[in-house]
């Protein structure tokens, strides 16, 4: 499950996924995420910094100033994004690559049944979501308005 910080960050990048493909496309305001992305701007600065500081987005100071992307979207992980702003992904720590830890109650990794199940599941889930690009969001919600007659 992913948390409401991450569902706030992915409305915020395809807003500015969504202006990086105009014309012409100009830096957005805090305030001009927030109005268009449906997102409570006190929540977004902390947000836009982390992902500033990941390399993902520039911001641009002055009276014409705000954030754009600077990664095209092809090139914006949403696994390396979940990492980044919710953590390790895996459902145990043990099964992760990244932040490995020893479960304290385990006995024997090699034989520990929760581990193997969650494994599998884990995998799966990871072939997924590794894939997984700002511009498949970006396809995805096209079509989910072309459907639900957006």
């Amino acid at each position: 499950m992913i948390t409401q910080k991450m569902k706030y960050a992915l409305k915020a990048l395809l807003t500015l996924a969504d202006e990086a493909i105009r014309p012409v496309p100009e830096p957005l305001t805090i305030e001009e995420i927030a109005r268009r992305s449906g997102t409570p701007k006190r929540f977004l600065e902390h947000i836009l910094l982390e992902i500033r500081n990941a390399g993902v987005i520039a911001s641009i100071r002055g009276r014409s100033g705000g954030y754009s992307l600077i990664k095209r979207p092809e090139e914006v992980s949403i696994s390396e994004l979940l990492r980044l702003i919710d953590g390790p992904i895996a459902p145990l720590p043990c099964l992760s690559r990244r932040a490995y830890q020893r479960c304290e109650d385990c006995t024997d990794e090699a034989t520990c049944r929760i581990r193997k199940v969650f494994a599998e599941v884990f995998w799966s889930y990871l072939v997924i979501i590794e894939s997984l690009t700002l511009a498949d969001m970006m396809k995805s919600s096209a079509v989910a308005e072309q459907v639900m007659g957006g």
